[in-house]
């Protein structure tokens, strides 16, 4: 079984893709996207950095347990 990616982790932790989407004011569809493999239009399981920022900052305020270390790859 493969690990989860970051942002499938970032988004469990935050409540989902609309909450994620809630959160930095974009169409659900985008966070959807960081899901998806590059031959799909995806990210393949990055979220883009001015995103994470974004993130970051409004889990800190809803008090949501995220941190930088979540958008990285974990080592096998």
């Amino acid at each position: 079984m493969q690990s989860p990616t970051p942002a499938e982790i970032v988004i469990a932790k935050c409540g989902g893709h609309k909450k994620v989407a809630e959160l930095i004011g974009v169409d659900v569809s985008w966070v959807y996207r960081w899901t998806y493999p590059p031959e799909r239009g995806g990210s393949g399981g990055q979220i883009p950095r001015k995103q994470q920022i974004k993130l970051l900052e409004k889990a800190r305020a809803e008090k949501i347990d995220l941190t930088p270390a979540d958008f990285f790859p974990k080592a096998a």
